[in-house]
């Protein structure tokens, strides 16, 4: 089977490779434009780059457009069986209706629960227990395809978007050959969405992941782990903005915003109920664990970690 993978990040490269071990190598591979990174700022290539490059793949394609008629011929070009899309920009039709036996996305949430850019914040900041990947063949309109296959799994109390993000993407990546066998053998059976049952996953923003102290314990520890690692809950303190990557449920009475403990954790009171800070991250500093932060720094009961 000709194969025209498609990917940028970090979360992409499991389903690369995980294709070329199952035996269906791709003719090609599209990806993102090289990026300067780094602190020399010189020029790197996406994940999935440089997976394909240690995968031995020549044909590599890098848009500035997707939606380019140039880019659609290169993609006719190479007259590929099927189209594999994980972690990609929205194509065209003139795109993904280029391969002979179209092409399929690999989500990660359970369609048509959380249909958009932010999946996995949105299932973790929702508090949802349960979440999972969705292979399904691509529409013109965003996430509405048939459904080709979906896999649960668990998301745990205290995980993060970052904990579910790296599971995920190895779930997927079994979820992406298990999909390609399927209409490869000619056996798919395509399950359409109930639209009716869609929830929206909106992109999360820095402006939107201010800690809202106001809020019970539970919907402020889902806030601060549901940003993690990006783009990151915060909340003002006296030392500045503090970014903040785990918390931790505890019991704890005061006004919203109030440190309750400062020597043993670092405590603060929601409005109902309050939150153990595990992990922060102090303004020109590096990530560390709350005690680090504690050490040598006087950090006052009472205090609030709210803007004045």
């Amino acid at each position: 089977m000709r194969i025209v993978y498609m990917g940028t990040p970090d979360f992409a490269v499991p389903s690369l490779y995980a294709l070329d071990q199952a035996g269906y190598k791709p003719i090609a591979v599209v990806t993102g434009m090289d990026k300067p990174r780094g602190r020399g700022r010189k020029l790197q290539p996406t994940p999935v780059k440089r997976a394909a490059e240690d995968l031995g793949i020549e044909t590599i394609r890098q848009p500035k457009s997707v939606k380019s008629p140039e880019f659609a011929e290169q993609i006719k070009a190479l007259e590929a069986d099927l189209q594999v899309v994980v972690a990609f920009r929205i194509l065209p039709p003139a795109v993904f209706q280029a391969a002979r036996l179209g092409a399929f996305n690999l989500h990660g949430s359970l369609l048509p629960r959380y249909r958009g850019a932010a999946p996995i914040h949105r299932a973790v900041m929702a508090g949802d227990s349960v979440t999972g990947v969705t292979t399904f063949f691509l529409r013109e309109k965003v996430d509405t395809g048939n459904m080709i296959l979906q896999r649960a799994m668990p998301i745990d109390p205290d995980d993060t978007t970052g904990d579910i993000h790296d599971r995920m993407m190895h779930l997927g990546a079994s979820a992406v050959v298990e999909t390609v066998r399927a209409i490869d053998s000619g056996k798919v059976e395509e399950i359409p969405q109930d639209n009716a049952a869609a929830t929206p996953a909106p992109k999360v923003f820095r402006e939107q992941a201010e800690i809202p102290w106001s809020l019970d314990a539970g919907a402020v520890h889902n806030h601060i782990r549901g940003h993690s690692p990006v783009p990151c809950a915060w909340t003002e303190s006296p030392v500045g903005t503090l970014k903040v990557f785990r918390s931790r449920l505890v019991e704890g009475t005061g006004d919203p915003g109030q440190v309750l403990e400062s020597d043993q954790g670092l405590v603060v009171a929601c409005g109902q109920g309050a939150v153990a800070l595990l992990e922060v991250q102090p303004p020109g500093k590096r990530r560390m664990s709350a005690d680090a932060f504690l050490r040598g720094r006087s950090f006052e009961v009472g205090a609030f970690l709210t803007r004045s």
